[in-house]
């Protein structure tokens, strides 16, 4: 008789009150989903804003429309191709959830994406959370400061705030906007995975050894990334950003940064472009050593166990080196190949190099080198977060290598294999394929969804129905996420465990900044 006494906990709909105010998302879709979007996480970091850290958003009064993206940040990539409008004003994220009512407290996936610290943004469609909220978590995903705008390094902003990491203290602030308002979306606090891909996974590596971020989240998954090393070596260290930044300044006639500030956006981004024949990591404004979000080469805080003790899951694509050829080293014939993994490795390595990356034709030197930039720019650093997670830590750990091909996926490059953690099966066009997916594609999206989502709901990706994943360990026995899906030793380990060698302390050589 008393049922009428309990106060039912309070109907989700598309009209939700966040800490800054109260916003107004799409209705349910289909699958009874809410999607809200562009809102804004943190203040507009213009005008005497840019290059501060972001404060919080002002709040609003009335109900504020979430019905549209917001502005992706500038893009540094030189003649960006990506749709969608583009805005110094871009600290905004997207919440989707099949929640019915506030307090369901489902686990939360919260998405970092790609784009080399340089492009990209929340609105792309292969990244749509929808499908993943319908199977029961909250999916959120934002823009955050890229480019110049979001890394810039330079003593004089060093007198104001430490600086350089801008959208890393970004992707900060969207995960402390999570722990204040996804309780009244139907999310967890207490329960979120950051996940992200390329650049994305690089920020969930270095957060993850990042003392600002403890407590920020609880589970991680890296998809093609790990601590932002690359085939000039690891990250920019402190002065090599600011000696960047100094010169940067001096380039726009000994500017101050307050000059610098008076710039429109627009100029100042043009004049720090960016294009995949260079390296980001050591060739861009991207993350760097600023002594603040990232104390020290990450690599070296995993072994040493300040890192985030939490579980992790972690893979790469058998084809990372697809769109970074140009940054490969010269393969135009098997002796410039040869010569110059001589110069880069050393004489001494070289028969051990040649038998892992064989180099007796021309043909052969090609597929070598795409191997070996696939390997520098993803893959080997992926490998040894795994294995540093796992020896220092007991955290569960989880590898994976995608190797998947069809039609509409005819090459495992980088990038493809998010259309299917998504299950939005969007267009793999970075590979020149318009092929619409079939049956067998739409299965090993399912399959991968499930293992995601039950990976950020436990910390362990197995489930009923699903081919056993057994968890990382000395055995180097990844998933195979590929036409057959199975457990196996991972088919790299003998290149990654030759390139691993160079690291002293956690960090490539310096020389290699140099190399060919």
């Amino acid at each position: 008789m008393h049922g009428s006494m309990t106060t039912k906990a309070a109907q989700l709909d598309r009209q939700v009150r966040t800490q800054a105010g109260e916003v107004r998302g799409q209705p349910r879709d289909t699958s009874g989903v809410l999607a809200f979007k562009g809102i804004p996480y943190a203040a507009p970091p213009v005008g005497p804003l840019r290059w501060c850290a972001p404060q919080a958003p002002a709040p609003w009064h009335g109900v504020r429309d979430a019905l549209a993206f917001g502005a992706g940040s500038l893009s540094s990539l030189a003649n960006d191709p990506r749709p969608g409008p583009r805005s110094e004003d871009c600290l905004t994220l997207n919440v989707w959830t099949a929640a019915k009512a506030a307090d369901e407290k489902r686990p939360v996936m919260v998405w970092i994406h790609g784009g080399g610290f340089q492009f990209g943004s929340s609105a792309d469609p292969a990244i749509d959370g929808s499908f993943l909220a319908a199977k029961g978590v909250v999916v959120v995903s934002f823009n955050y400061r890229l480019g110049l705008l979001g890394f810039l390094a330079h003593p004089e902003l060093d007198a104001e705030a430490p600086s350089g990491n801008y959208g890393l203290q970004d992707q900060l602030a969207a995960l402390r906007w999570v722990q204040s308002n996804i309780a009244a979306l139907g999310g967890d606090p207490d329960n979120v995975t950051l996940f992200g891909e390329s650049a994305g996974a690089m920020a969930v590596g270095i957060l993850m050894a990042s003392p600002l971020a403890r407590g920020l989240f609880h589970k991680a998954i890296g998809e093609s990334g790990a601590f932002w090393d690359g085939r000039h070596g690891s990250l920019q260290a402190f002065d090599e950003a600011r000696a960047r930044g100094v010169a940067f300044a001096r380039r726009q006639g000994d500017a101050s940064i307050a000059a610098l500030r008076a710039m429109p956006a627009e100029q100042l981004n043009a004049a720090a472009p960016w294009s995949f024949e260079r390296d980001h990591v050591t060739q861009a404004f991207s993350a760097s050593i600023d002594r603040y979000v990232v104390p020290d080469v990450p690599a070296r805080r995993y072994p040493r166990g300040e890192q985030m003790h939490i579980p992790l899951l972690a893979g790469w694509n058998s084809a990372e080196g697809f769109p970074f050829m140009s940054q490969s080293l010269p393969h135009q014939s098997a002796q410039a190949f040869r010569a110059a993994a001589e110069t880069m490795f050393g004489e001494e390595r070289l028969a051990e190099f040649q038998k892992l990356y064989p180099a007796k034709t021309d043909a052969q030197a090609r597929a070598s080198a795409a191997a070996l930039t696939g390997d520098m720019v993803v893959g080997e650093q992926c490998w040894q977060w795994l294995r540093l997670h796992q020896s220092s830590t007991r955290a569960p750990v989880y590898g994976y290598h995608f190797n998947y091909t069809s039609p509409y996926t005819p090459i495992a490059s980088h990038v493809t294999e998010i259309p299917f953690v998504f299950g939005t099966l969007t267009s793999q066009r970075v590979i020149g394929s318009t092929t619409p997916p079939a049956e067998a594609d739409r299965a090993l999206s399912e399959t991968i969804m499930s293992y995601w989502v039950n990976f950020a709901t436990s910390g362990d990706p197995n489930g009923p129905g699903l081919p056993s994943w057994p968890a990382y360990d000395a055995h180097d026995v990844v998933q195979i996420l590929g036409n057959t899906v199975e457990a196996r030793r991972n088919p790299h380990a003998d290149r990654f465990a030759f390139l691993g060698s160079f690291r002293e302390d956690g960090v490539l050589p310096m020389r290699w900044r140099e190399a060919v």
